[in-house]
């Protein structure tokens, strides 16, 4: 779904993305040929998402976020909303604890979201688990035990490349060379001076 006109792809970096989904599926927009990416649309893009979908899940979530747009969309459209907790010192995790307050639906695992919808999701989860690839491809080659130190340093909230170095023990260049191999890996990212953890898959 798209928050500008179907011939623009937004942000470029996603175009090889757009390939697969429209080799597989549809990109989707409301908007006329033309028409750019501006602030405005995404809201109006949300709609359609949370529409055509039978739940929501929010995986993180500022307080001042369009995702927070898209879980009260989909409340008012009768939809099921999911979200998942954070750290407390995550400013990312905020939005979701206020949708767990609000009383949406906790999530730690896939199998928290099937219960819920039940038979909404028909045949799909049998089809999801047959074409799951394999735990290699998922989580990668094995990393060697620094590597392994330096990712249950990180955990699953963002750091500072300070507080990694302070946690895992290792050595400040050894932990910048090391989050440089991981981020080209796609098993991190950096942001605001933060390191991310990226989930499985992804």
């Amino acid at each position: 779904m798209l928050g500008c006109g179907p011939d623009t792809i937004y942000p470029r970096e996603n175009a090889a993305l757009a390939e697969a989904v429209a080799a597989h599926g549809a990109l989707v927009s409301d908007l006329p040929t033309g028409t750019p990416p501006l602030k405005q649309h995404f809201p109006r893009r949300n709609r359609i998402i949370s529409g055509l979908s039978v739940g929501t899940l929010v995986v993180e979530a500022a307080l001042q976020s369009g995702s927070l747009i898209t879980a009260r969309l989909a409340a008012e459209q009768g939809r099921e909303v999911f979200a998942i907790p954070g750290s407390i010192h995550n400013s990312m995790a905020r939005g979701c604890h206020r949708l767990l307050r609000q009383g949406a639906q906790l999530v730690e695992t896939a199998d928290d979201v099937f219960a819920e919808l039940g038979a909404l999701l028909g045949g799909f989860r049998a089809q999801a688990q047959s074409e799951a690839p394999d735990a290699q491809r998922v989580s990668g080659p094995k990393l060697d035990k620094d590597y392994e130190i330096l990712l249950d340093a990180l955990g699953f909230a963002p750091a500072s490349i300070d507080s990694l170095v302070a946690r895992s023990g290792l050595a400040a260049d050894a932990v910048a060379s090391m989050l440089l191999i991981l981020e080209l890996d796609g098993r991190v990212a950096n942001s605001r001076r933060l390191v991310l953890p990226r989930l499985a898959g992804k």
